[in-house]
């Protein structure tokens, strides 16, 4: 429920379900289902996003249908620890069972200056088992001898360190091979394969992370933070908000299709890998998201598809490339020109992200 009432007490301590992984591997989606399946229990569930910037489109989203949701921004949990307590703390006002968070995707080292701080606040706060996920198309390129050596050391770092992985995207790739660096990680971790779209896999993982006896934090990473700060340094980040009035009343899906066109075209244009490109649109009539995770790539869509056309548009922009964040934010300005009506109340930023300096690291044997 998005209804911020208080819910009468008493309760277990909340279970905290870190879940990780690359961008645009599917975390929000598999988390936003699984709460969806939680509710439908009358397991009470809240959720934390993660960014280094203001305006997530996942926070909209999550907002949108009807959870509770918290923001930690301006750096990874790591780098923001205090305020992710924070953030767990006040939910608590709201009796949550459990709480799921989502790190940024470019970051690393989650076990040991997240798990582990939060392990030893034991007696609050059951963690469970760190879940990172892999989209399987990802994962093959990231890992193909011509990869790009920055996103390639993100993704390698962040699946050495989960206690399960989950091959995610099932409905899309239901053949995909095994992640050769799954099988040659860590030993003891476990594999599962899901579809959050679909919801196979959903409740066993679940069940799995919540009922069952797996260890949260096993891993402790060994990584050079001076290489991390350079991989993720490779980044423009980029996040949009603003208000439109169209010249005529348009619908979300009109509003959306175009400018992502527009957009794809200009970074191509531009050489600009997109790594990871949400827009969300919301109006009187209904919301709606679009992602791509590669330039060219067909949006995978939800929302109200059949929303009606309205007047005024709130618009929310997050886009992750590879490439200098000047000539990103330039690419994405000169789009929004196109856009036939108002552009009103536009809040920009696009920058590269600082080195992360996590404010605790607990190292686990």
């Amino acid at each position: 429920m998005s209804d911020e009432t208080p819910q009468p007490g008493p309760w277990p301590r909340p279970c905290i379900v870190v879940v990780g992984g690359f961008l645009a591997s599917g975390k929000t989606t598999l988390i936003l289902a699984a709460a969806r399946l939680l509710q439908q229990r009358g397991v009470r569930c809240a959720v934390i996003l993660n960014d280094q910037s203001n305006g997530l489109v996942d926070s909209r989203l999550a907002t949108a249908e009807g959870f509770l949701a918290r923001e930690v921004t301006g750096g990874c949990f790591c780098c923001r620890f205090s305020e992710l307590m924070s953030s767990i703390e006040h939910l608590q006002t709201f009796r949550p069972e459990v709480i799921f968070a989502e790190p940024v995707g470019s970051c690393t080292d989650i076990s040991a200056t997240v798990l582990g701080p939060l392990l030893e606040c034991f007696d609050r706060y059951r963690v469970a088992p760190f879940t990172v996920l892999v989209d399987p198309a990802r994962a093959a390129a990231l890992q193909a001898a011509d990869a790009d050596a920055d996103m390639a050391f993100l993704f390698e770092k962040q699946l050495h360190e989960a206690d399960l992985v989950c091959i995610t995207k099932a409905d899309i790739y239901p053949d995909a091979a095994a992640i050769p660096g799954v099988v040659a990680g860590t030993p003891g971790v476990s594999t599962r394969r899901l579809s959050a779209r679909t919801g196979q896999g959903v409740q066993q993982w679940l069940d799995e992370i919540l009922l069952g006896s797996q260890q949260a934090g096993r891993t402790t990473l060994e990584i050079d933070y001076a290489r991390y700060a350079q991989a993720e340094a490779a980044l423009a980040w980029l996040n949009l908000s603003c208000d439109l009035v169209p010249a005529v009343p348009l619908s979300p899906a009109l509003i959306i299709g175009p400018l992502m066109d527009r957009l794809d075209t200009a970074l191509t244009a531009a050489a600009i890998p997109i790594v990871h490109l949400k827009v969300f649109d919301r109006c009187a009539s209904g919301w709606l998201k679009a992602a791509v995770c590669a330039n060219g790539e067909e949006p995978r869509v939800e929302g109200d598809l059949d929303a009606s056309p309205a007047g005024r548009h709130e618009l929310v922009v997050n886009l992750r490339a590879k490439g200098d964040p000047e000539l990103v934010r330039r690419s994405v300005e000169e789009q929004l020109t196109h856009i036939e009506g108002k552009v009103l109340d536009v809040h920009l930023e696009c920058f590269s992200p600082a080195p992360p300096k996590p404010e605790r690291r607990v190292a686990r044997s």
